[in-house]
């Protein structure tokens, strides 16, 4: 793990530590207190799979995955339910789901999907209804965001947390002041759609389709992997990527990073590459949030440092002194068990107090109701 600024840090004189109890104050829900109870479920929704787990008594279980194949939403929620239904218990208290979607969160409605037939559908409802129990519905990287920040037993371990998945694409959550920030209508932490690379030599760019040309996700996403790979194995014959190719082999982002782990050199400049555009996303949320950590998950991140280590170096490069200086730069922890962990603690802690664990403002449709 590593910061910003490494200096050691004299002692401090006693208003700077008054100054920082002010601006850190514990989190509502932090320290040793008493965790979540009860049988909870967590269920991570993607575009080719559902995957989930159950968390008790602060333990997670193993998650099962299955591919989806659905092509409407009541298949994908037929999935949900098949998939809820092959690990709840007569004890089970609730159940909180992911999706790759801009979700509503106060009523568990998706507002806009991208790779889900989800858009203005109330899922939450639905799923309630199918299950008979309380659903919990939030975007998939608000919910690995929360699987960071926050243990088993629902504490909050990081007060300040920008997080970043880069898989096919881009998203990102927010936990700021020990709580997931969502904006006021939900949407908060769209970090792909950032913009770090545009020109306005002719005036301001006309817009497009999202992703954004000169967006985050347009340039360091596991979509844009995929490409710089095709180009290297096209480029370079005599690389490990070239002699995949030369074999009728499909290369991919996949084999970008496997090919970097074996030692590559052109599968490693891929990845620097990849890397030093995603530094100038983080530096971006450094200068904006100024956060405790910053965590990079999805797909890519099994790239490690081989990311990271660029990554690190171009934000350190662009962050504006004073800032950041106590930002940790990390790998997500959880890998693949992040979704399902970050659902169930979801749910777990909206059911036990959604006023504390949470600071995002609740719509007009649920104030009315």
């Amino acid at each position: 793990m590593a910061s910003l600024n490494c200096q050691s840090r004299s002692v401090e004189a006693p208003w700077v530590t008054r100054y920082r109890a002010r601006m850190d104050p514990a989190p509502p829900n932090s320290g040793d207190g008493a965790g979540l109870s009860g049988h909870l479920i967590g269920v991570d929704v993607g575009g080719t799979k559902v995957a989930v787990a159950t968390l008790e008594d602060e333990r997670l279980s193993s998650p099962s995955v299955q591919p989806t194949q659905a092509l409407s939403a009541d298949g994908l929620v037929g999935e949900i339910v098949g998939a809820v239904e092959s690990v709840r218990a007569d004890r089970t208290r609730a159940v909180g789901v992911g999706v790759p979607s801009v979700v509503e969160f106060a009523t568990g409605r998706v507002r806009s999907s991208v790779n889900l037939h989800l858009a203005a559908f109330d899922l939450r409802g639905v799923l309630q209804d199918r299950l008979g129990l309380p659903v919990f519905v939030d975007n998939d990287a608000t919910v690995a965001a929360l699987s960071e920040a926050f243990d088993e037993g629902g504490r909050t371990i990081v007060q300040n947390l920008v997080m970043f998945t880069v898989g096919t694409g881009i998203g990102g959550g927010l936990v700021l002041g020990g709580r997931i920030y969502r904006g006021s209508t939900g949407a908060a932490g769209e970090i792909g759609h950032t913009l770090i690379g545009m020109s306005f030599g002719e005036g301001t760019p006309k817009r497009a389709g999202f992703p954004q040309a000169g967006s985050l996700e347009s340039l360091a996403s596991g979509r844009v992997l995929d490409r710089i790979g095709a180009d290297v194995a096209a480029q370079r014959p005599d690389s490990e990527l070239g002699r995949l190719a030369a074999q009728g082999e499909h290369v991919d982002g996949h084999d970008v990073v496997r090919a970097a782990h074996d030692g590559d050199p052109d599968a490693v400049g891929a990845l620097r590459v990849l890397g030093e555009r995603l530094g100038i996303g983080i530096a971006n949320a450094i200068n904006t949030f100024d956060p405790d950590e910053v965590v990079v998950g999805g797909g890519v991140s099994v790239a490690g440092e081989l990311l990271l280590g660029p990554a690190r170096d171009v934000a350190r490069e662009f962050v504006l002194s004073g800032v950041g200086e106590r930002t940790q730069i990390r790998i997500a922890r959880h890998g693949g068990d992040a979704g399902v962990r970050g659902a169930a603690l979801l749910a777990g802690l909206e059911l036990a107090e959604p006023e504390v664990a949470f600071a995002s403002p609740r719509s007009e449709i649920e104030a009315r109701s």
